[in-house]
């Protein structure tokens, strides 16, 4: 045993460079992975954690005030019903800022949908025009317990008692309304749309969509105007967090296969150029166990001590990273979970390491004692008829020998650049994933943005007024009324949003992914997320239900929809208007001017309006994956190392072998410079064939990845980019100098070795 750790530290003294750089990739490896299994625990325990405790409902069925909601609790699969609560639309404003609300009446706390006090206290009877806020739209209100609302167009106010949160769908703005629970006589005073709304508590959670189907048959189809459930709620809480963890993921898993495929790598190339040590090492009395042991415990040393040092920052520094990843570490470091995860990440990489290492160690112990004679041929072999054809053309000889190098042995050249150009594929992957999340921060209107705001009136104000307050800012270049509904989707398991926009002569800009736009009548657009909430496809005709009344629409085309999970349909207001004559705008989608700042013209139209209009700025599903930038910086730079260690193992391999072939070389002419430039040319075209590769193959799986995502979360696909030619060039640009530099000085050394060196090479 003293013997190999002497030899295993003579060896690593000889190595040290080599070395740094595994530990250095392991750590960023199984930090990578680290911070993905923090984000997955950060995405979906704290909702979690909220429906457990509250007792959550998983569906949530909202009627009018007139049905018969307390016979919901007859359906089948339904264990407890909170409710029925009576409800009223409302309008509230805080410091400036407006928000749509659901005036709850709730007394007591309910054993069932129960509210999780965060601050404060609960509803008090001894304050009738108190009230408790939801998370969500307590932060978008910048309201605090003992702050007052106020009700526009009222001199009404409200005092907040508390903020709470809830397992239900968030407050999203002009989307969503915020949820309020108040008292049942504050609900009754509010003069907004009444109605009621009852949560159901299932004994199998697989079975919302069968329960939602007879709760609307019993109450009445034209009874029901909206249903939410829990999967939907879950989705909302997870938001960009469990994408950011899919990303981390998939990346660390890749360049963890991509670090384990270098070192067995260069555990194969340091054995071939080792072989006399070690036929020494058995002729001493080393049998083959120890041999493999020498190699193995060597780099599993190098890659336990990466994920012990990735372990301990993540543990000690983790929580203390700027934006959400700091938050996600330091939510995840106090779940139950967090110690096993914290120890099996770590493990699990330094094993499978281990695992794909293990095959090259076993051929070290395989080598005689006494190694063969070589043979006599040259190691590149005959030159091939493309490269005396090449040297028939007076090339340099220099670079047709090189190509001749790196390509003339295929099995071994062939997995030189599969291990190289891996990590180089997984680097344009990452880049496309940056330029996706550029497009929808710089050319929204291609991805489903092409409104920037979001403009609801009050009552006082008819269409043509807000029509003239709004084309009097010059920063606005296009105004498009609409209304937008909640509809019940065939089958009645579900709602969905049901859009009209823009009209027949100035049609609204969809971003269509598939089809053509919906211009004629009873023609729509739709979502991925309601074609698969459906399953049907482009072409087909749907009919869903608004109220009471059926509306029949022909799908002509698939809309990018960033909103609602992609459960979007979406047509004119005039389609709209065929069924309600007297229908009129209840929203306008703002199209502003390049390079309008969105909130300041948001400002300046709640100036000019008096405060009688609230303005919101569109959702942007990149502005939550902010933080994915720096995730992919990050990656960048573990797998360049990655693919720096290949890259130094097949110099060294290079040159090596082209000791055999310096005597040669040198027997018919060629100079030093221009042995140095055969190895230095072959680093480069190995270099050059893994930058192909990686570009001919990692730009078509980006797109298929980025669009797996977006047909996942309903977005659809389509929104996918890969890099432009130019950095793919810069990419290969560098890739093929950097090669080439870090070959020159050992290409260089090599081939001004002295006569007696290169004799005791080859013997």
């Amino acid at each position: 045993m003293r013997a190999t750790l002497r030899w295993a530290h003579a060896d690593l003294r000889t190595h040290r460079g080599e070395a740094l750089f595994i530990v250095l990739a392991t750590t960023g490896i199984v930090a990578s992975l680290l911070l993905a299994t923090a984000l997955f625990g950060y995405a979906t325990n704290p909702w979690q954690r909220v429906f457990t405790q509250s007792q959550g409902a998983h569906v949530w069925i909202h009627t009018g005030p007139s049905a018969d909601a307390r016979a919901l609790a007859e359906v089948d699969g339904v264990t407890s019903v909170a409710g029925p609560y009576p409800t009223a639309a409302a309008s509230v404003e805080s410091r400036g800022t407006r928000a749509s609300v659901e005036l709850r009446g709730i007394v007591g706390r309910p054993a069932t949908g129960r509210p999780l006090l965060t601050s404060g206290r609960w509803l008090d009877p001894a304050a009738p025009d108190g009230v408790v806020l939801e998370s969500s739209l307590a932060r978008a209100l910048w309201a605090e317990p003992g702050d007052t609302l106020t009700v526009p167009g009222t001199a009404r106010t409200l005092t907040v008692l508390g903020v709470a949160d809830s397992a239900e769908p968030r407050y999203s703005p002009g989307e969503r309304p915020g949820l309020v629970w108040a008292l049942p006589s504050a609900v009754r005073q509010a003069d907004g749309r009444g109605g009621q709304v009852t949560g159901l508590r299932l004994t199998d959670p697989g079975d919302t969509n069968y329960a939602v189907q007879r709760a609307v048959t019993l109450l009445g189809a034209g009874a029901v105007t909206d249903v939410s459930h829990w999967q939907q709620a879950r989705s909302e809480a997870q938001g960009g967090n469990r994408l950011l963890g899919q990303v981390l993921g998939l990346f660390g898993l890749g360049a963890l296969v991509a670090a384990a495929l270098a070192v067995h790598g260069a555990i194969g190339t340091r054995i071939r150029g080792h072989l006399r040590d070690i036929s020494v090492l058995k002729a001493i009395g080393f049998t083959p166990g120890q041999v493999v042991r020498i190699f193995l415990l060597q780099h599993v040393a190098f890659a336990l001590l990466g994920a012990v040092l990735a372990t301990v920052l993540i543990q000690a520094l983790g929580s203390r990273v700027p934006g959400r990843l700091g938050d996600a570490v330091g939510v995840w470091q106090g779940l139950p979970g967090h110690t096993a995860a914290l120890l099996a990440v770590p493990v699990a990489a330094v094993l499978f390491i281990a695992a794909t290492t293990g095959l090259a160690a076993w051929r070290a112990g395989q080598v005689p004692p006494v190694p063969g004679l070589r043979a006599a041929a040259p190691l590149g072999g005959r030159l091939s008829g493309l490269a005396r054809g090449a040297l028939g053309l007076r090339l340099p000889s220099a670079l047709v020998l090189g190509w001749h190098k790196a390509f003339s042995r295929r099995p071994r050249s062939l997995a030189t650049l599969a291990r190289l150009a891996l990590p180089l594929l997984l680097i344009v992957v990452a880049m496309s994933a940056w330029t996706t999340i550029d497009r929808f921060q710089t050319r929204p209107d291609q991805v489903g943005l092409a409104a920037a705001l979001t403009v609801r009136a009050d009552e006082t104000l008819t269409d043509p007024d807000v029509r003239a307050l709004l084309a009097r800012n010059p920063q606005v270049d296009a105004v498009h009324p609409g209304v937008e509904v909640a509809a019940l989707v065939p089958g009645q398991t579900g709602t969905i949003a049901l859009r009209g926009l823009g009209t027949q002569e100035d049609p609204y800009p969809f971003s269509l992914a598939e089809g053509r736009p919906a211009l004629g009548p009873d023609e729509a657009v739709a979502g991925q997320g309601l074609l698969d909430l459906l399953d049907v496809r482009v072409g087909a005709w749907v009919r869903i239900t608004v109220g009471a009344e059926p509306q029949i629409l022909h799908i002509v085309g698939r809309s990018i929809e960033p909103e609602n999970g992609g459960r979007v349909i979406s047509t004119s207001l005039d389609t709209l208007r065929e069924n309600h004559p007297g229908l009129g705008p209840a929203l306008y989608q703002l199209q502003l001017r390049p390079g309008a700042d969105p909130q300041r013209v948001a400002a300046e139209l709640t100036e000019a309006a008096h405060g009688d209009i609230s303005v919101h700025a569109v959702p942007n599903p990149a502005d939550g994956l902010s933080p994915l930038r720096g995730v992919v910086v990050g990656l960048i730079a573990v797998l360049a190392l990655i693919g720096l260690i290949e890259l130094l193992t097949a110099i060294g391999g290079t040159v090596r072998e082209g000791e055999r072939d310096l005597l040669a070389l040198k027997a018919i002419g060629l100079t030093p410079r221009q042995i140095t430039a055969i190895t230095v040319t072959a680093t480069g075209c190995t270099a050059l064939g893994a930058v192909l590769v990686a570009a001919a193959l990692g730009v078509p799986l980006a797109h298929w990845l980025i669009d797996a995502q977006g047909r996942s979360s309903g977005i659809g696909a389509g929104i996918a980019r890969g890099p432009s030619p130019g950095y793919l060039l810069l990419l290969g640009t560098a890739a093929v100098l950097g090669a080439a530099a870090l070959a020159a000085l050992p290409a260089a050394r090599s081939a001004r070795r002295r006569l007696a060196d290169t004799l005791s090479a080859v013997a």
